[in-house]
């Protein structure tokens, strides 16, 4: 399937983004001032910012303090944090009951480990609350089918972004948590926010869920989704031209330029050709 360019996308009506981190905002696996003044740009145009990240809840809530953004949702849809709200779990999952729910996930990985000796926790893995975390290094397209297939067996559910991989409840992913979090916390502050209104942007397979096109109509893969793509369930709309926070910066170009005031795009127009 040919992905659509990301120029051909009409995003005057959005008011929301949802964004992955790693491999989307990240370039070689670090933040730059060119995303910080970017999100501070959004935020100017006030279009909040809701983070969504298959990271620890331990090292988002951090990020929901100190980044210019409105919220974000952690462990792939596991948890929510912001300013303003301590970390809430998401979903079934109750407080009492993390310390079970943890050790259910222990022993799921210790016994793929029995058959994939190499595998490594992640080294967020221990400030986690909802999902189990290990390193993706020297795992083959094969070998993460085979996984899938055997968490599935065992009844949880398996997923994996471009660093690491996580084994989870079945009902738990970044697009249930998104409407979660937009339907509990954003009712009041954005009332009549439709879905259509968000832009979803990712850049692996566990973000396929925010490409849901019935749950997502407008959603982008940055540049490198394209390593992926065969193996998404759900494929973005759009495609941008650049690869991971390069990529988010010309997202955010396009989606400025598309939502600015008319009288606004005319008086820089005589600018550009002095």
């Amino acid at each position: 399937m040919t992905l659509s360019p990301l120029a051909t996308a009409d995003l005057s009506q959005i008011k929301m983004i949802a964004v992955d981190i790693d491999g989307t905002l990240t370039l070689n696996g670090r933040f730059s001032p060119q995303l910080l003044s970017t999100l501070e740009r959004l935020q100017a145009a006030e279009i909040p910012v809701l983070l969504v990240t298959g990271r620890s809840a331990g090292w988002v809530e951090s990020l929901a303090n100190y980044l210019p953004i409105t919220g974000a949702i952690s462990e792939n849809g596991g948890c929510y944090m912001s300013r303003d709200v301590r970390c809430q779990l998401l979903g079934s999952i109750k407080p009492k009951e993390i310390s079970q729910h943890r050790e259910k996930l222990a022993d799921c990985f210790w016994q793929l480990q029995g058959s994939y000796p190499h595998i490594q926790e992640s080294s967020d893995n221990r400030w986690r609350l909802t999902d189990w975390t290990f390193d993706l290094d020297k795992l083959s397209p094969s070998d993460l089918w085979e996984i899938s297939a055997q968490c599935d067996r065992w009844g949880w559910s398996f997923t994996y972004s471009t660093i690491q991989c996580h084994i989870r409840l079945t009902t738990q992913n970044k697009g249930t948590g998104i409407r979660q979090v937009i339907k509990k916390h954003f009712s009041g502050f954005f009332s009549g926010l439709k879905q259509s209104q968000i832009l979803t942007i990712g850049d692996s397979p566990n973000d396929t869920e925010m490409f849901d096109p019935a749950e997502f109509p407008l959603s982008v893969g940055v540049a490198n989704i394209q390593e992926y793509v065969d193996r998404l369930t759900y494929q973005p709309t759009y495609i941008a031209q650049l690869p991971e926070v390069n990529g988010f910066i010309e997202i955010v170009d396009t989606l400025l330029k598309a939502t600015a005031p008319k009288s606004t795009q005319i008086d820089i127009l005589p600018n550009i050709f002095q």
